[in-house]
């Protein structure tokens, strides 16, 4: 197999699980929920706060991932906390030719996809600044419609980020929430045929109810970075014990750098 660290392709055993999973359906894109975890099952800390747990080597696997999907997905608390820039990190993987693709970046770039209940993204955000540079693609919000029709706030807000070049879609919401099944549908309908979700923890928390309704699972593949580390009781985990769903199959591990991979899918996929 070839170093990770220097291949100017993505990892054979990626193109391999991806290759043997079906495409997506008029419901939803192919999903694939990703995220990194520690040894006691932590995905973030205290209050939600970021940990960096993946280590160069995964940390690389995470950016072919993002340039094998149509999207990239994360909750607003992230977007706020992380601001992160969902793209390939010129870092990260080696540098190729540019491309003449609108937005020079020789690798594809996943449409960034944001989940933000009220509308609270930051205009000034790497998102924004990445597209309005040239270097990102335009970033999709999805919202909850406004409590009512002439929401003077709700539209000052949407007209602020349109304005700056995003594009606002609002769905229904279950329970105050935003209905991932609504988001996932419209998505399908707007041409995207992968999904990477990447997190926060409330995200991946959600997107994991539906692993465990099998009439509602709108996930089709887990990938898990597995650091050696202990995060401890502060720290925040996840609802699913991985080894014992049902609805999951582990296909294939890899061992990068200090981390574990575990590969799973659906039992529907």
């Amino acid at each position: 197999m070839s170093n990770i660290l220097t291949s100017t392709s993505p990892p054979e055993f990626l193109v391999k699980f991806y290759s043997a999973l079906p495409p997506s359906d008029a419901r939803h894109p192919r999903v694939t929920l990703t995220f990194a975890q520690s040894l006691d099952s932590k995905i973030a800390g205290q209050g939600g706060q970021q940990l960096i747990l993946s280590g160069k080597e995964s940390m690389i696997m995470t950016h072919w991932m993002r340039t094998m999907h149509d999207a990239i997905m994360v909750g607003i608390g992230t977007a706020l906390n992380d601001n992160p820039q969902l793209n390939r990190k010129s870092r990260h993987l080696p540098p190729l030719e540019p491309a003449s693709n609108g937005h020079g970046n020789p690798y594809h770039l996943p449409r960034p996809i944001i989940l933000d209940t009220n509308l609270r993204l930051k205009l000034d955000c790497k998102l924004v600044q990445n597209f309005n540079n040239g270097c990102g693609r335009r970033p999709w919000v999805f919202c909850a419609a406004p409590s009512f029709p002439d929401d003077a706030v709700f539209a000052r807000k949407m007209k602020l980020l349109t304005d700056v070049g995003i594009r606002v879609i609002q769905v229904p919401t279950e329970a105050g929430q935003i209905d991932i099944r609504a988001v996932l549908k419209t998505l399908s309908e707007l041409g995207v045929r992968s999904l990477m979700v990447e997190g926060g923890a409330s995200v991946i928390k959600s997107f994991f109810r539906g692993v465990s309704n099998p009439s509602g699972n709108f996930v089709d593949a887990v990938i898990v970075t597995v650091a050696p580390v202990f995060v401890g009781q502060q720290g925040i985990r996840y609802d699913l014990n991985l080894q014992s769903s049902s609805e999951l199959q582990h296909v294939h591990s890899e061992i990068l750098g200090k981390d574990a991979v575990l590969m799973l899918k659906s039992h529907g996929s």
